[in-house]
């Protein structure tokens, strides 16, 4: 488990996206999941389908509906499929399979073996109408979705999501990516601070949740977290420091004043980008904003002229802040490109408008994202 700490604009998203990419090429299923009005924390059967339904991983698309697509397709190639005994006998070693991975829940096991049968028994062939309603019964059971009981008793699957059982789906999820290949599940949970601004017993049960999370990252050796925070997540009295049961688990997190590589607590704040990876970044969006609007912007906007937008930022003490450099980049590169120099720009008035409009939506950014 990792927190990604740092302010609205110093590139928590971002660092989560490339942590996604990071993730993939070794071979790792990902979710991202933005926490907003729809997908809200202290309501965890909502995340949990989110999650699944933004799962990628080695499989085209997203979601677990084309992870479970994939792997039904790659069965098509064995022994699995027909009438003969032998087939029949497959499909069922195939299920007991999956009972036997230890820690597998039983009902996730007796889903995965519905969906074999489903797709792979001719007896199932003869009315394809049933055929096509039973295997959307089952991919929205494996999203989490409410499915009744007599739609699941034909399947042996006794449960659906609960908060109860939540813990166990997740495992037996992880546990049955591993079996068809990945590594693990990283898990992205972005705008993790949207908390702070709740009522007292949404922001309770919405710490409860990240408990069962860190617990279940602890409990699984295959299971990676990264929430994004800002330093009010942490500091604030109404942040994790009001839920003793969250508080008591991550309290020593961001004691260390030294920098730890290695550590729980991503500082983002604390690993500023130096001012030649904010120029090469310059660099870039220059040509991309060259490239948008059919011109040449190099010789107005130059690399010395971005390195001192890095040092008002540096004696501004807000070098760190990311999106604050490429907003008033942006700014010159529009001016620019309308017929106005940059010389004739104040560029310490520049600077301070931007930052002005930055704070605004910092604010703006703190307010309620959903209902209470």
């Amino acid at each position: 488990m990792r927190f990604v700490n740092g302010d609205y604009g110093d590139g928590k998203t971002h660092f989560m996206s490339v942590i996604r990419h990071l993730a993939m090429e070794k071979k790792f299923a990902v979710s991202f999941v933005v926490l907003t009005r729809e997908v809200p924390i202290h309501k965890f059967e909502t995340v949990y389908q989110t999650i699944v339904r933004q799962l990628q991983g080695d499989f085209q698309g997203i979601g677990i509906r084309n992870m479970l697509a994939a792997w039904l397709e790659k069965l098509d190639t064995t022994t699995v499929q027909g009438k003969t005994d032998d087939a029949r006998k497959n499909r069922m070693a195939l299920a007991e399979e999956f009972r036997n991975i230890q820690g597998m829940d039983i009902n996730f096991a007796n889903a995965l073996a519905a969906l074999v049968n489903n797709r792979f028994d001719p007896e199932f062939f003869e009315d394809q109408e049933k055929q096509d309603a039973d295997h959307e019964v089952l991919l929205h059971w494996f999203e989490g979705g409410k499915v009744t009981k007599r739609e699941l008793k034909p399947f042996q699957i006794y449960e659906f999501l609960n908060k109860t059982n939540s813990k166990q789906f997740m495992n037996s999820l992880i546990l049955f990516l591993r079996h068809i290949g990945h590594q693990g599940l990283i898990l992205l949970m972005d705008e993790m601070e949207t908390v702070v601004a709740q009522s007292a017993s949404i922001r309770n049960a919405a710490y409860e949740n990240v408990r069962l999370l860190i617990d279940n990252s602890e409990s699984s050796q295959y299971l990676h977290i990264f929430f994004s925070i800002i330093p009010d997540v942490l500091m604030s009295e109404k942040g994790f420091k009001s839920y003793d049961a969250l508080w008591s688990r991550i309290r020593s997190i961001g004691e260390s004043a030294k920098l730890n590589y290695r550590g729980v607590l991503v500082d983002i704040h604390q690993t500023p980008l130096k001012n030649e990876e904010l120029v090469e970044l310059g660099g870039c969006l220059r040509t991309l904003h060259g490239i948008s609007y059919r011109w040449e912007p190099k010789e107005m906007v130059t690399d010395e002229l971005m390195e001192q937008i890095c040092s008002n930022q540096k004696r501004m003490g807000v070098i760190s802040e990311v999106r604050l450099f490429i907003k008033h980049l942006i700014h010159i590169l529009d001016m620019a490109e309308q017929g106005q120099s940059p010389q004739d720009l104040d560029m310490d008035r520049e600077m301070v408008e931007t930052r002005r409009k930055t704070e605004a939506e910092k604010i703006e950014q703190k307010q309620p994202s959903w209902d209470n």
